[in-house]
């Protein structure tokens, strides 16, 4: 069931490089950066997947993800459902937005979706680990 990230979190996440974990079928880990983390709306983020290898990979057999966050000492995790997206309005403004931003990268191969299911910090403390939503 998808859940409102609070709004001081979306606003942290903006500008950030994100860590996306996901698993194979198989239980296989993988974890890799993505530079173009963004909110689409309360409950869902996005990012463009240029070198879609193992994480797609994974996305093909287990649309489960993790998406951790952090910048100077405070941080989130994101989990939730992924979906892969390689054409279509999403898509072409992904791509348009880091062909502006990023003139030198190559076209993402896909955007992935994530519906976000729960909120956690990762903050160093006492709350570090607790669920925010």
């Amino acid at each position: 069931m998808p859940v409102n990230i609070p709004k001081e979190i979306q606003d942290f996440i903006t500008g950030k490089v994100a860590w996306v974990a996901t698993a194979g079928a198989d239980g296989r880990l993988n974890v890799a950066p993505k530079g173009s983390i963004r909110v689409v709306d309360d409950q869902t983020l996005l990012y463009a997947d240029i070198f879609p290898k193992k994480t797609s990979a994974n996305l093909d057999q287990n649309r489960q993800i993790a998406i951790g966050v952090m910048d100077g000492g405070k941080g989130y995790q994101f989990k939730g459902l992924a979906e892969i997206i390689k054409s279509g309005p999403a898509y072409d403004q992904v791509k348009a937005a880091l062909a502006e931003k990023a003139p030198g990268l190559p076209v993402p191969k896909c955007v992935v979706k994530v519906t976000v299911e729960e909120v956690y910090s990762l903050t160093p403390g006492p709350e570090a680990g607790a669920r925010i939503a």
